[in-house]
């Protein structure tokens, strides 16, 4: 018995000449209303202080270092919501 293991693979062709060239002066649009920016600039600010101010007390209070890990998950709210907001997305 004979198996036939066959794997197609899709072509791959990077024709340059197809592709469009960039206008000079290209505007990028805003997904989100300038409130909605502003809001999400606002919860990426808080959301970056109550983390430092529970960081703060954490390492006062001498708290084992593996608890500061969970952390992670509060700066990195608070950066997307920042960077949402920086980058109009």
């Amino acid at each position: 018995m004979t198996i036939n293991n066959s794997v197609y693979f899709a072509k791959f062709k990077f024709d340059t000449s197809s592709q469009q060239p960039e206008e000079a002066g290209e505007v990028c649009i805003a997904n989100i209303s300038p409130r909605e920016r502003q809001l999400r600039m606002r919860f990426g600010v808080r959301q970056f202080v109550i983390t430092l101010v529970i960081l703060g007390a954490l390492v006062a209070l001498d708290v084992n270092p593996l608890w500061r890990l969970s952390l992670l998950f509060m700066f990195w709210a608070a950066a997307v919501g920042y960077f949402q907001a920086r980058d109009k997305t």
